[in-house]
């Protein structure tokens, strides 16, 4: 038996009702910020529980933008985590700004204990990541962040419908990307992502920032970016929305599982389960002894199953720049 490390293939095994769908789109000539993506958007907004989600092109875009509503621009920093895949630096990038990393601890997530000691006076915002699912320490970011006048932007993007204090990833800060890649637990069949927001202004600064600044089709507002959400994805994601829940708690229920099992092998550590968080799982990670002949043992038995990410970001050739030496971040390594 194979045990596959994506279940796309099964759940996209009937997709006459999304085709029925997608023909009378194509009908209506609805191309471009359609009626589909307009009801996803308040269909997102209200599973996230916010006032405003902003369908855009990718998960990498809806942190960008969401950077530039923050009104985050060049030579500001943005403090992230040092262990997060290579988009929340280079969302940071395309805008100008300068990415400064800090470490992880054993919940995959930013260390709030490590961000004082990054702050500069340039320093401008934070993107705590909620990675794998899990979610960060949001009231110890919150506080600082607080505390300093920063912009919290959250990098939610693997962490839809995730917890921590019962309050959920998106809500905490002035903005938070999503990402609907194939993947994650709320998918379409290609690249896009929705922003969110309670803040009006910040809301309004975001259609304008997808869609060229454009006030309408004949007014530029402020100069912006093309990113937007495509109405034909909108109709996959209208079309899962509304299993979503049911998606997750299967997500919880396989990694409760994995847990029991795992804690009785000693040569496997379990991460640490917060009481006060709620994970996703969009990835389920576990500490071993010996993790490339773990991996190894499960690619020869028919078992997904994958390291991420085998090289840390700060250590990669395209971050060199950055000036950080091997070993700046333990945790991370």
């Amino acid at each position: 038996m194979k045990v596959r490390y994506s279940y796309l293939t099964r759940q996209f095994a009937e997709t006459s009702a999304i085709f029925d769908e997608m023909r009378k789109l194509v009908a209506s000539g609805d191309f471009t910020l359609g009626k589909p993506v307009a009801e996803f958007e308040q269909r997102f907004a209200a599973l996230i529980g916010v006032k405003y989600a902003i369908g855009v092109a990718s998960g990498t875009d809806s942190l960008k933008l969401a950077l530039k509503a923050a009104n985050v621009g060049q030579g500001d920093e943005v403090i992230t985590a040092a262990n997060t895949f290579v988009s929340s630096v280079g969302a940071i990038n395309e805008i100008g700004a300068i990415p400064v990393l800090v470490d992880a601890d054993d919940s995959f997530c930013l260390a709030p204990d490590q961000l004082e000691a990054a702050i500069t006076p340039r320093t401008k915002a934070i993107m705590p990541v909620h990675l794998t699912g899990n979610t960060c320490d949001m009231p110890a970011v919150m506080a600082i962040a607080d505390r300093y006048g920063l912009a919290v932007v959250e990098d939610a993007c693997q962490a839809i419908l995730a917890e921590f204090d019962g309050k959920r990833a998106g809500t905490w800060g002035v903005a938070a990307g999503f990402s609907l890649h194939p993947l994650k637990n709320l998918n379409i069949w290609g690249d896009g992502g929705v922003v969110v927001t309670n803040d009006d202004a910040v809301a309004k600064h975001l259609k304008l920032l997808r869609n060229h600044g454009l006030k309408d089709r004949d007014t530029v507002e402020i100069l912006g970016y093309n990113s937007q959400l495509d109405s034909l994805q909108a109709i996959v994601a209208n079309w899962l929305i509304g299993s979503v829940h049911e998606i997750t708690l299967q997500r919880i229920e396989n990694a409760a599982f994995y847990d029991q099992c795992f804690s009785q092998i000693p040569q496997i550590r379990v991460p640490p389960r917060r009481p006060a968080g709620k994970s996703v799982y969009h990835l389920y990670m576990v500490f071993a002894e010996d993790r490339d002949a773990l991996l190894q043992h499960c690619l020869d038995r028919g078992i997904g199953a994958k390291i991420h990410y085998p090289i840390p970001l700060y250590q990669q050739r395209g971050l060199r720049h950055l000036g950080y030496a091997p070993g700046s971040f333990p945790i991370t390594d």
